[in-house]
C-alpha cells in the first residue's frame, strides 16, 4: 500500500520532476544558496547545537537524578579549580 502524499523536500534538495530547464536551474541555484547559509550561519548552528546538547542533558537528569547532581558538582568544581589557578598564576 503506498502513500500517495507528498514528501517535503529539504531546502537543500533539488525536488524531482522538474523538466523545464530553467525551473530547474532555478531550484538548483535556491537549494545550493540554502545549502550555503546552512553552512554559514553559524550562529544558527551553535544554537541548534545548544538546544541538542539541553535535550541530552535534560534526558539524562531524568533518566539518572543523583548522577546528573553529582555531574553538576564536579562540574563546578573544576570550573572554580581552573578560575582559582588562573587567578593565582595572574597575581604571581
Amino acid at each position: 500500500m503506498s502513500s500517495e502524499a507528498p514528501v517535503p523536500v529539504p531546502r537543500t534538495a533539488v525536488p524531482l520532476g522538474i523538466d523545464d530547464p530553467v525551473e530547474h536551474a532555478r531550484a538548483e541555484l535556491k537549494a545550493a544558496l540554502a545549502a550555503i547559509e546552512e553552512k554559514a550561519n553559524v550562529p544558527r548552528r551553535v544554537s541548534r547545537a545548544v538546544d541538542e546538547g539541553v535535550e541530552k542533558a535534560r534526558a539524562f537528569q531524568r533518566r539518572n537524578p543523583a548522577a546528573a547532581a553529582v555531574a553538576v558538582v564536579v562540574g563546578a568544581a573544576a570550573i572554580g579549580a581552573a578560575v582559582w589557578g588562573l587567578v593565582r598564576l595572574y597575581t604571581r
